[in-house]
């Protein structure tokens, strides 16, 4: 059990951390869509440009040893928010300049990797900071905060862009306020986590920890993770699961705010800000909840078919809206937040199933190389998204997603007749 050398009060600096955690990473996934689609770029150049920015979580697991060789999680975690807030200034500086896709993009890539390294830093230094009680505690209340992060940056912020460019008159304008805000703020995290954080004992480089044998070590976990029974239906699930949604993902933001010429609901960028990133990221966060307590009392296998058609089924409201184009925010927020509640609820089976494949030896590094595929699987299907769907038009490609959904159920399927029926089973309910 590890105590802190200078104790903190965990709730001074938990929720902090845990909000700086999930904020730069909805900035990239979410905000850079919503922005470059304001800003003018075509469906196709976002989805491709912004589904390349996965691959830094994507890769992670083939730097994340490499944390432990040089400095402290303390001092990664400082200098990464650092990064983090220079790559929102840098975004800021150069949106209203005539390379702005270039130049963005160059600090959206230093943002990514800056985030996924502070990932790897933050998750280490919760272990290191906190004593076994004491994260079993907080395991909630970071989860919380991290959410939170994702309300206020594909919600509030979007919301203030919006307003922003009505009030201003000028959208690059708003849209640079909005990332020198994020500097301003990710500035002001970094240097109250400079003072706050505790610095854990436990909290050094390790001793006789060399490139080398970090380098034995990696391949030795690499390569056991490939030798796991069912290998082929284990990726088939992890690159297949979310083939729907992936896609529905990159598109479902352009959709909303694309004009009604080009099928598009040509809402405005406040109103998607409140509809996408709060009603629909509460619903999501809801699913998740009650997926969660399903599981518990159930266990894994009774619900991975009701969760895999939860997280599927509903991208059909898509098909309706893109056909019918309706213009009433009330039943576009409903559909939203059906078709978010149910990937929510449905998500949770891909978390469950990549700690399934984790258990045995090397436990933690198995899973930190089954979230690099679960990266992955939504970076490479996202890609083309935006050109299929410029090819096929909005209604086409909606049903073209709904097709896509299709072999990731029958992967549940299969992996269902595997499953313990124990697994996931809460010692509550048995």
């Amino acid at each position: 059990m590890t105590t802190p050398t200078i104790k903190r009060n965990p709730w001074s600096w938990i929720p902090t951390l845990y909000f700086a955690e999930g904020l730069p990473y909805v900035a990239v996934m979410t905000i850079a869509v919503i922005m470059y689609k304001r800003l003018g770029l075509s469906n196709t150049e976002i989805a491709l440009y912004t589904s390349w920015l996965y691959l830094p979580w994507t890769i992670k697991p083939l730097w994340s040893p490499f944390v432990d060789l040089v400095k402290t999680k303390r001092s990664w975690i400082i200098a990464m928010q650092g990064f983090i807030a220079a790559g929102f200034a840098g975004i800021a500086f150069f949106i209203p300049t005539a390379h702005y896709v270039q130049f963005t993009l160059a600090f959206f890539w230093l943002l990514a990797f800056s985030s996924a390294t502070h990932d790897i830093a933050a998750d280490g230094f919760y272990m290191l900071g906190l004593n076994n009680k004491e994260q079993s505690f907080f395991v909630g209340i970071r989860n919380t905060f991290y959410r939170l992060a994702n309300i206020f940056g594909q919600g509030i912020l979007v919301m203030l862009a919006g307003w922003l460019e009505t009030s201003q008159g000028n959208i690059p304008l708003a849209w640079s306020i909005t990332f020198y805000f994020l500097a301003g703020l990710f500035l002001t995290l970094t240097l109250y986590h400079r003072f706050i954080l505790p610095r854990p004992d436990s909290d050094i480089k390790c001793p006789g920890l060399t490139v080398g044998k970090l380098l034995k070590d990696f391949l030795l976990t690499f390569v056991t993770f490939f030798k796991k029974k069912h290998l082929g239906l284990m990726f088939f699930f992890l690159l297949t699961y979310r083939l729907g949604e992936s896609q529905l993902a990159k598109i479902a933001s352009p959709f909303l705010l694309d004009h009604a010429d080009k099928g598009g609901l040509e809402l405005s960028t406040a109103t998607v800000g409140m509809i996408y990133g709060t009603i629909g990221v509460i619903a999501l966060l809801l699913g998740g909840i009650i997926s969660g307590f399903l599981v518990s009392r159930d266990g894994f296998k009774k619900w991975i078919l009701p969760m895999a058609l939860a997280i599927n089924l509903p991208d059909i409201l898509y098909v309706w809206m893109a056909a019918t184009t309706p213009n009433n925010p009330i039943l576009i927020s409903t559909c939203v937040a059906i078709e978010q509640l149910g990937y929510g609820f449905g998500f949770t089976a891909y978390m469950l199933y990549l700690i399934y494949i984790a258990e045995g030896e090397h436990k933690t590094a198995h899973y930190a190389i089954g979230t690099g595929f679960m990266a992955f699987g939504m970076m490479l299907p996202g890609m083309p998204a935006g050109w299929i769907q410029e090819h096929l038009g909005y209604t086409n490609f909606f049903i073209w997603v709904c097709i896509c959904t299709i072999p990731g159920i029958i992967a549940s399927l299969m992996i269902r007749n595997r499953l313990d029926d124990s697994f996931g089973k809460s010692n509550k309910f048995t």
